[in-house]
């Protein structure tokens, strides 16, 4: 049994996170601020005699004794984190500054929650993690994508300069079950909007592309990465799954599974909307022995599921 930090634990992907903790039997503390996390992600796990949930904002500094750390806290929808984007650029700096300044006093290995976004609108298709990205440093998006390029620079500094032991995983698009309801990432938008009959709204002529990997098979990675791999290993890892669609595609496939009457409004492009968005996933497939095993179709029936009930609950 190892004692587990988890920041950002009530958050979408860090409530599937915990709940697979603790399933394998580790002792684990859910540190939240609860700006996008939600209680009810993980209100069934609050019996769990292992799970300690801590309301705190990762910006203070906090006095912990933990062996491990995942640092999953900050915003990830441009709806949240362009809501207060001093705030997030100081849950990317602050935040990480401090989580590895616990990891360095408590000799714990930490895993950093990084994203595709460092790659800002590529250049270079699908991305490698050797290509440094193409971002604008002065955007509206700049407080989430330059925030987490300075958050692996930091780690990286530690881990040379301390000693720490980092783990960097890139994140590319993710959805399931416990997505907010108003997340304003395209699947849980395009659901929403289709389980309630109104118009799926498409920015552009929506010839954009994404790749859409499944949770489950995104916490997969996530362990392989701080269990699997030795310890001098820190990464970057791109962890997404390799296929691409375009987000008019994936209007036509959520209105198809759901049988929705909805039909498809176009919205200008916001600024800086990355065209194409695809990993190279081969130094997951070499370090992790990962590819994603959940195929779009299978992962979007869950996830309807999943709004459909949630929508029912608040009507």
């Amino acid at each position: 049994m190892k004692r587990i930090l988890v920041t950002g634990g009530a958050g979408f992907i860090g409530s599937h996170l915990i709940e697979r903790l603790l399933d394998q039997g580790h002792e684990v503390l859910c540190l939240d601020n609860f700006f996008t996390g939600s209680k009810q992600n993980i209100v069934h796990l609050l019996d769990n005699k292992y799970l300690e949930v801590i309301r705190h904002d990762v910006i203070e500094p906090i006095l912990l004794e933990v062996d491990e750390i995942y640092n999953l806290a900050c915003p990830a929808s441009p709806v949240h984190y362009q809501y207060n984007p001093v705030k997030t650029v100081k849950t990317n700096v602050m935040g990480m500054i401090n989580m590895l300044g616990l990891a360095k006093r408590t000799k714990a290995k930490i895993f950093q929650a990084s994203t595709s976004e460092v790659y800002g609108d590529p250049e270079q298709h699908p991305q490698t993690e050797g290509y440094w990205g193409h971002v604008n440093p002065i955007g509206i998006r700049s407080c989430y994508d330059e925030g987490k390029r300075i958050a692996e620079t930091l780690c990286m500094d530690y881990h040379r300069q301390n000693g720490v032991r980092v783990k960097i995983i890139r994140i590319f698009n993710t959805y399931g079950p416990r997505m907010a309801i108003n997340d304003g990432r395209v699947v849980s938008n395009f659901i929403v909007q289709a389980l309630q009959n109104q118009p799926i709204t498409v920015y552009g002529e929506g010839q954009q592309t994404r790749s859409f990997c499944y949770v489950d098979d995104l916490v997969e990675g996530f362990i392989r990465m701080m269990d699997k791999t030795p310890d001098n290993y820190a990464g970057p890892v791109n962890l997404g799954n390799p296929g691409e669609f375009t987000i008019m595609e994936l209007a036509q496939k959520v209105i198809e599974l759901t049988g929705s009457r909805s039909k498809i409004e176009r919205l200008p492009l916001p600024p800086d909307d990355p065209t194409q968005r695809r990993p190279d996933i081969s130094l997951a497939k070499e370090k992790l022995n990962w590819e994603p095993t959940v195929m779009l179709n299978e992962g979007l029936i869950k996830t309807i599921a999943y709004f459909d009930d949630q929508l029912k609950r608040t009507k």
